[in-house]
């Protein structure tokens, strides 16, 4: 079972005596809320570039379990305080419905508790028959099969031994996902290109990023470059291939290599301003959040993103995925190419905040909600 939803069913076994801290919209109308899960901060983001595209007004509501709030959020409701009691839920359900023109449902996690027995295919059901739009929104191993990624990919982590459980644990939770969501026929939205192959009739609503603080600071001006790996999943960013490649470059005084997990994303950008290349992942195929917020701040990104991916972002947006192409076993010899051709580097990192501007930004993104959802503009 998703942990998530294990906490939201058993954080808390009595209703918390505060609920002071819990706001309720109060403007009907073009209003859109995303919850619950805001991974990486994006549901807020999408939220806020509704409103920046003038839109509709856009809330994200996220369930925490702890007391550290890396991402920002809208509204922030403890999971005992949303698994409290019935009649915190019906309440819930009845602000959504009076105050909501659309919802978009992340990641099969259930909004109203136990009203609708934790279940997100019936949550969606009764919000359609409220009247509101709905979409289902997928952030990766929420949807993402690792049967299919391990077939699909050559070196996808799923076959690992250390992710075995791991795997097996996700590929459950998204047959679950497709068997009770599939069925509605809701717009089925993904944060990433790369699911498109993978789940056939999703429509593609980037993640967002914002530009970067210090983001003008020249990269490559050093003989040496630094050079930063941030794993938030050693395994999934194959930092088993690339660690040792990198630290004998290191070694080797080719490179000043900085490798840090850990750290909160505000640590992370801070880490990325300070960096001439981001080397990013070598086994997932992908781009995602990492290597936006990387192009973002005009760091040179480097990772091994898939020609399918790539194909398809040049098809959904008519531009080249700016992301120095390497393999973990060519990696030495393309940072080698990257110091002796460094004006093409930096061209390329240009590029990447060109092309952030373009398809990051939320403007992209904000259209896609409206579409969906019927907002209009």
């Amino acid at each position: 079972m998703d942990r998530r939803l294990e906490r939201a069913k058993w954080a808390l076994k009595r209703p918390p005596k505060d609920l002071s801290g819990v706001a309720w919209p109060t403007q009907p109308g073009h209003r859109v809320l995303i919850a619950p899960a805001n991974s990486a901060g994006q549901g807020a983001a999408w939220a806020k570039a509704l409103e920046n595209a003038g839109l509709a007004w856009g809330d994200n509501w996220e369930f925490v379990a702890g007391s550290r709030f890396d991402y920002p959020a809208t509204y922030r409701v403890p999971v005992g305080v949303n698994g409290a009691s019935l009649d915190f839920q019906q309440r819930q359900f009845e602000v959504v419905t009076a105050n909501y023109h659309a919802v978009v449902l992340e990641s099969g996690l259930p909004l109203f508790g136990r009203l609708f027995g934790y279940d997100p295919a019936k949550e969606a059901e009764a919000l359609v028959a409220a009247g509101l739009k709905v979409a289902v929104l997928w952030h990766g191993s929420d949807i993402r099969l690792p049967s299919w990624h391990a077939r699909a990919y050559q070196l996808s982590p799923y076959v690992l031994p250390a992710l075995r459980r791991q795997a097996a644990a996700w590929e459950a939770t998204a047959k679950r996902h497709r068997r009770a969501m599939a069925p509605l026929g809701l717009p089925q939205l993904v944060s990433t290109p790369d699911l498109l192959e993978a789940m056939a009739g999703a429509i593609w609503c980037p993640v967002v990023v914002k530009r970067s603080a210090g983001s003008d600071r020249p990269i490559l001006g050093a003989a040496v470059p630094k050079v930063v790996h941030v794993p938030s999943n050693q395994w999934l960013k194959g930092t088993d291939l690339v660690e040792p490649v990198l630290r004998q470059m290191a070694d080797d005084g080719a490179i000043d290599y900085v490798q840090a997990t850990g750290l909160s994303s505000a640590e992370v950008k801070e880490l990325y301003q300070g960096a001439d290349i981001v080397a990013d992942q070598f086994r997932m195929g992908i781009y995602g959040v990492a290597a936006c917020e990387a192009m973002a701040g005009g760091r040179l990104v480097v990772s091994d993103v898939d020609c399918s991916v790539r194909d398809r972002v040049k098809a959904e947006t008519g531009m080249d995925l700016p992301v120095w192409q390497s393999t973990a076993a060519d990696l030495r010899a393309n940072l080698e190419r990257i110091v002796a051709q460094r004006d093409h580097a930096r061209q390329l990192a240009k590029a990447g905040q060109g092309f952030v501007r373009a398809v990051h930004s939320g403007a992209r993104s904000a259209r896609v909600l409206a579409t969906v959802l019927g907002l209009g503009g």
